[in-house]
């Protein structure tokens, strides 16, 4: 009975964590266009250091413990246009040839089989 209590529980967390992702993506427009997923990076890139510091802080005066400062992310300069798009382009490309490829490796392995059983 506890066991099915707790894997229903991890499903329902798992689900919400999921659940909650799909909402963020869709409510900040990251999967539209560039220059609004841009924006919302660099947002986040000042947002979340400043989050983690102030976790860290609060779990250090709940628990005692001393957790050492941590270095200040690097700083990455790159368009996310180039980067998705070429990433798109290399996904799509895949995509289309595989039904070719896999008939392409499939007869292969059959010829290589018909010679081995020979």
């Amino acid at each position: 009975m506890v066991s099915g209590v707790w894997s229903l529980m991890r499903f329902l967390i798992k689900g919400s964590v999921a659940g909650g992702a799909v909402y963020l993506v869709y409510d900040q427009e990251l999967l539209g266009p560039s220059d609004k997923s841009q924006a919302v990076l660099q947002k986040a890139e000042e947002v979340v250091p400043t989050a983690v510091y102030q976790f860290s802080q609060y779990v250090c005066e709940q628990t005692g413990l001393k957790i050492p400062q941590l270095p200040a992310p690097p700083k990455f300069n790159f368009h996310i246009r180039e980067s998705w798009n070429s990433g798109i382009i290399t996904v799509m490309s895949a995509l289309s040839v595989a039904p070719s490829k896999a008939w392409e490796y499939s007869k292969e392995g059959w010829e290589y089989l018909k010679e081995r059983t020979k």
